[in-house]
């Protein structure tokens, strides 16, 4: 399924075509990151302005945060952080197969990251009652993290795309247009991501009773989901399946060390947050 290796070797690191030595591609990326940086620093400023003067009323966020979770989804994005680099290293030796494993593996990470986001979220606004209007805390609170996971949802879908491009056949193996089965190949995927995400988070809720929800009525309610996600796996198994040389090769490389940096970028905020917002809390 992959394809041959270059005949001649790529420097990954420079490229002499540009003025600056760089690729263009990751030079654009890190004015992108910089300018992100800056973005999320001011978030990260403006919450914590606010917590040195918190309101006589305001909730306490010690008896909010559930540091066991966060510590858990925060391990978690750094072991997605891991296999991401093991990914630029497989594409950069043009091993499509290791390549695609660590991106199956990263999308995962990456999903069960946000199942953790969205059960604390839940439980704040449904259970302790803090939500986006009510109070500073929740104001800032929200606007950061949530920002964050709209990065982290963003680039699972960069995965999931470049996980599809690299199936995509070469010019001459085949007369089809491949945008079609390409575009059911994404939402497959998106689809076994969401029906996952979707059977844990109502589990985790059903064990702990959250919003009235019980073990009984489990299974009924999440047949459909289940139904979803056994169709999504099989159209991914079905598309992944080999299919002939495929456009995709260690000239491609570029375009993921391109999204490692991305990723990488949002981990290390993610670090940034957990520590200011969370750890702060308790010290």
């Amino acid at each position: 399924m992959s394809s041959q290796g270059a005949t001649a070797t790529i420097d990954h690191h420079h490229d002499h075509t540009t003025a600056t030595g760089i690729p263009n591609k990751k030079l654009l990326m890190w004015a992108f990151l910089a300018s992100d940086c800056m973005f999320f620093g001011t978030l990260i400023s403006t919450h914590l302005i606010y917590r040195l003067h918190p309101p006589s009323d305001a909730l306490s966020p010690k008896q909010l945060f559930d540091i066991p979770l966060t510590s858990f989804s925060t391990f978690i994005l750094l072991m997605s952080s891991l296999m991401m680099a093991l990914a630029v290293t497989a594409a950069q030796k043009n091993n499509l197969k290791s390549m695609r494993l660590s991106l199956l593996a990263t999308i995962v990470f990456g999903a069960i990251f946000l199942g953790c986001q969205v059960y604390e979220f839940n439980d704040f606004v449904i259970e302790k009652h803090l939500t986006l209007s009510n109070s500073i805390l929740g104001t800032t609170f929200f606007t950061l993290t949530g920002t964050h996971g709209t990065h982290v949802a963003i680039g699972v879908l960069w995965l999931a795309l470049m996980y599809v491009r690299s199936f995509k056949p070469a010019g001459d193996a085949t007369g089809r247009h491949p945008w079609i089965s390409n575009l059911f190949h994404v939402a497959a995927l998106i689809g076994a991501v969401v029906c996952t995400m979707k059977i844990v988070i109502e589990l985790v809720w059903s064990l702990h009773g959250f919003n009235g929800y019980s073990m009984a009525t489990y299974a009924s309610r999440e047949v459909l989901t289940f139904v979803g996600a056994v169709v999504s796996y099989g159209l991914c198994f079905w598309f992944a399946r080999p299919s002939g040389p495929v456009d995709f090769s260690e000239k491609n490389a570029i375009d993921v060390e391109s999204m490692g940096l991305y990723w990488h970028f949002v981990d290390i905020v993610w670090i940034v947050i957990f520590t200011a917002v969370y750890l702060l809390e308790f010290i």
